[in-house]
């Protein structure tokens, strides 16, 4: 699989932590089916920046800036990579980093979840923050997704979640949008998640920054990749 490790490669050395391999055959959106190979990519996220978010206070002008950045670093990254297949003639088309459409009310979704991407490639679980869960960053990263139809030697897909009995991001979500549930493989995100709440906390507490599109509260209070930072 020398193309397979040439992707990777290119990803690794562009800056990207992470890379993972999955078969989506089962999960592309209708119409996409042919495209049934997914390359998940994972970008660390500053430990610096998420450590200054606030649990009281909330997110911080850098941390909306960095989030943004993030998104478009890893939007080029999808694209450097879905150009490189289809110069090896496959199809590839790389799903935004970070864009929501809405079909029902406050039922905000992406084409696809870049997390069912991570999870079934390896990368990680989904934790009761409705993030990814990667074992040495924890949910401090940030996921893109290219769908293709070339094969790949998949990774080992991972099905339950690793969280235990830890719900400290449950209990420091000012907006009470986590339940607490635990993820398993094909659970839909409303057990997990209300975006609704969270969506409304923080277009009314964090207008003032980046006009109440970020938060992070959940991601800074996760123990899993803080240790990273004590280096």
């Amino acid at each position: 699989m020398k193309k397979q490790e040439e992707l990777e490669k290119t990803l690794i050395d562009y800056g990207v932590a992470k890379v993972g391999f999955s078969c989506l055959e089962d999960l592309v959106p209708e119409g996409y089916q042919h495209l049934k190979s997914g390359i998940t990519i994972a970008v660390r996220l500053s430990d610096q920046i998420i450590h200054e978010i606030d649990p009281i206070a909330g997110p911080t002008h850098m941390y909306f800036h960095h989030y943004r950045t993030v998104n478009a670093f890893i939007d080029q990254a999808t694209l450097k990579i879905a150009t490189l297949l289809q110069r090896w003639g496959y199809l590839a088309m790389p799903i935004a980093a970070s864009q929501s459409i809405n079909k029902d009310g406050w039922n905000y979704k992406g084409l696809f979840p870049h997390r069912t991407g991570a999870t079934r490639s390896g990368l990680g679980w989904i934790g009761k923050n409705c993030c990814l869960i990667t074992e040495d960053f924890g949910p401090r990263v940030r996921l893109g997704t290219v769908l293709t139809n070339m094969a790949f030697e998949y990774g080992t897909p991972i099905d339950e979640s690793k969280c235990g009995e830890c719900s400290r991001c449950v209990d420091a979500c000012p907006a009470t949008a986590l339940k607490g549930n635990t993820w398993r493989a094909g659970i839909d995100r409303s057990e997990l998640l209300n975006p609704q709440a969270c969506s409304q906390h923080m277009h009314k507490q964090y207008q003032h920054i980046g006009r109440g599109s970020v938060c992070g509260i959940c991601v800074k209070s996760c123990p899993r990749g803080k240790e990273v930072l004590l280096r």
